[in-house]
């Protein structure tokens, strides 16, 4: 019951294929949707959608990915239905399976907050638990039978498409055995965390209409009942049955996952030429599985399993075998029949337990990379020998993996740090601690690793460096005005050929230069009866460095053309002030954002008045909290939750105090140009990234 597995498939890229799936799909060549048939008063409609409503909810989800050598957050919206009174509510997998945070709204408009309590990417099912701030009774929705449905039958999908309000869509059921077609290709098979969806599910063809968010909705007949879960849309809508959503549900709400059997082999259905009535096709058997162990050979036809007959001559036949292969004793003899040379031959194999097809990847901030432990499963994939190492699943360019000679790659597996050997993520990052504990300054690591059938070692600095205070350049004089050259055609445009010098552009306000009368327009021809030469841009520093020649607070005269008056104006001359690179900064690495103190340019520039303190946001990183909660370069906050922040030592203070507090939500006060706005940033402690 295993199968090809391509490479890793990170999430972003998975909700980009069901999108595709759900929006665009491929029209099944004789598929006609009889929607004319359908005869429904408005009235049965009405009753069927109340009945449902109070069961539904909209997911926003804060999910993870693991790219670029680090978490990244994002969110995403779908929907899901009540199934007990206590809250459980089913979604799916590739909404809410990786998620972080859940917040759910209801039928009335109130938003909970919820936590996933198992997944299942196999057959694309989430389970999550609401988890209101008080005491609420839930309303659960009634579940049907799915094998009682019927081409034709009319079905409402509900859900939250495109984020939208709870919406209703009418269709037939238009095919109970949707499969995806195998002449399509590996490419054409809905693949999640690795697992092929469709060894499992046979998703119940519709044409009510679905779109992006529909995503975990329920799908509901006339009585009221729901009879699947929404998930794709290929040319048809298509929904999980729920008499399978519902036993992957109850496993998950009883132990957090689904176990299920494996005995290791490749099937197909049988040859269309074959003459059998019988049996699948063992296409391979894997080495060491159990059903190597027991004597099956590629090429065997398998007759029966578990006293149970097996008969897979269409693909549509397909998942039913994979769910008996699935659901047998783990750990107990289980008879089966194979047919090799027309000789029926009895075996006994001892299924184990499949577990996940990939572990969940973590990041290591001090590595620069993203990485997760090898399964049984994926080390055959990998031709490993077993699951000891830990493989990188992303690199973080110009980090610590990245810059290494020879750098690490993604699918590298690390088996040793040092002299110690690397078993699993949970080894390497001890190992991480124990080196960099104490340590201000990266440290080189020995770091040997293995890339397909080759071993090779490379030296990887772990750690970060301390953030460094940019500290100022020496201070000089300074004249308090922008300027540019009066170059040759301005000097023509003016009417005046021959000028030479600077034109001011500004005058900084509350300085020096506005005490001296200094105006935009004015032209600078000397400094000190010294005439300026400059005719081109490239001369535009020849003002600024004759200045810079003069003490601080010295005066000097100004020879100004205004207006076509010739005037000479004193000015003293000011201590050239920090430039915004100078400035003192602070970085957040858990909210990932930068902020530095303001300077004085930024006043200028945004014409902020004395009495306004803060710091201003120089970076926020792409799928950090700080970028969830939509903070942008350029934003002043001036306040986290309530207290003032004067300048990034106030800012560390404030942030320290909420990471220690764990608080959830944090709210920042920010100017954004002319106006104020107050962020929401909703950090999920439990699960933020604590690794070394």
């Amino acid at each position: 019951m295993n199968s090809t597995r391509p490479r890793p498939t990170t999430t972003r890229a998975v909700r980009t294929l069901l999108l595709s799936l759900l929006l665009f799909g491929f029209a099944p060549v004789g598929c006609v949707s009889p929607r004319a048939r359908i005869t429904l008063t408005q009235a049965q409609l009405n009753r069927v959608a109340e009945q449902v409503r109070p069961s539904l909810v909209r997911l926003r989800v804060v999910t993870t990915d693991y790219a670029e050598g680090r978490e990244i957050k994002s969110q995403a919206v779908g929907s899901g239905v009540i199934i007990t009174e206590d809250g459980y509510l089913i979604t799916n997998h590739h909404v809410a399976g990786w998620a972080t945070r859940i917040f759910c709204t209801l039928w009335n408009l109130e938003e909970v907050e919820a936590e996933l309590v198992g997944t299942d990417p196999l057959t694309d099912i989430a389970v999550v638990k609401l988890k209101p701030d008080r005491p609420m009774r839930f309303v659960p929705a009634r579940l049907g039978d799915s094998s009682r449905l019927s081409v034709g039958d009319p079905v409402l999908a509900m859900g939250s498409p495109m984020a939208l309000s709870q919406s209703v869509t009418l269709g037939i059921v238009s095919n109970t055995n949707m499969i995806m077609p195998r002449f399509m290709g590996p490419s054409a098979r809905l693949r999640l965390d690795g697992e092929d969806v469709g060894a499992l599910v046979k998703w119940i063809g519709h044409d009510a209409p679905i779109f992006g968010g529909n995503s975990g909705g329920p799908l509901v007949n006339l009585r009221g009942e729901v009879v699947g879960i929404n998930e794709i849309r290929f040319g048809l809508s298509g929904a999980i049955p729920i008499n399978l959503a519902r036993e992957v549900a109850a496993a998950l709400i009883a132990e957090g996952r689904v176990r299920r059997s494996w005995i290791g082999v490749d099937v197909q259905p049988r040859f269309k030429r074959s003459d059998r009535t019988r049996g699948v096709l063992i296409s391979g058997v894997l080495p060491g599985s159990p059903a190597a162990r027991a004597g099956i050979q590629a090429g065997d036809l398998l007759i029966s399993l578990a006293g149970r007959p097996v008969d897979v001559r269409f693909d549509e036949q397909m998942p039913e075998f994979m769910r008996l292969a699935s659901s047998l004793p783990i750990g107990q003899p289980v008879p089966c029949v194979v047919e090799r040379n027309g000789r029926e031959i009895p075996l006994t194999l001892v299924p184990v337990d499949r577990g996940d097809f990939y572990a969940r990847p973590r990041e290591i901030r001090s590595w620069g990379i993203t990485a997760r432990d090898l399964t049984p499963l994926s080390a055959l994939e990998m031709k490993r020998p077993d699951t000891n190492g830990v493989v990188v699943t992303s690199v973080r360019a110009g980090g610590p993996a990245g810059e290494a000679r020879p750098p690490l790659n993604e699918l590298d597996v690390i088996v040793a740090v040092n002299e110690h050997t690397v078993r699993s993520l949970a080894d390497l990052e001890q190992i991480t601690r124990e080196l960099t504990h104490g340590q201000t300054e990266p440290v080189p690591v020995l770091a040997t690793f293995e890339r397909g059938d080759k071993r090779l070692m490379t030296v990887v600095r772990v750690g970060s460096r301390e953030f460094e205070d940019p500290g100022r350049e020496v201070t000089k004089a300074w004249l308090p005005v922008e300027v540019m050259v009066i170059t040759r055609p301005l000097a023509q445009g003016l009417g005046q050929p021959d000028l030479r010098g600077f034109y001011i552009t500004r005058v900084y306000p509350r300085t020096s230069a506005e005490r001296a009368g200094l105006q935009v327009g004015d032209l600078i021809l000397a400094v000190d009866g010294e005439p300026l030469t400059a005719t081109s841009a490239e001369h535009q520093d020849e003002l600024p460095a004759l200045i810079r020649q003069y003490e601080i607070g010295s005066t000097v005269t100004l020879t100004i053309r205004r207006h076509n008056q010739t005037l000479s104006i004193p000015v003293e001359l000011a201590a050239s002030p920090r430039l915004p690179r100078e400035m003192k900064t602070y970085r957040n690495e858990t909210f990932e954002f930068t902020a530095r103190d303001v300077s004085f340019f930024d006043r200028a520039e945004e014409q902020w008045p004395e009495d306004v303190q803060g710091a201003r946001v120089t970076e926020v990183r792409r799928g950090g909290w700080a970028d969830l909660g939509m903070l942008l370069v350029g934003d002043l906050i001036v306040e986290v939750d309530g207290r003032p922040v004067t300048g990034v030592d106030s800012l560390r203070q404030q942030m320290d105090r909420v990471a220690a507090a764990r608080q959830s939500p944090v709210i920042l006060k920010v100017l954004r140009g002319i106006h104020t706005r107050y962020l929401e940033l909703e950090p999920r402690w439990n699960d933020t990234s604590q690794s070394p």
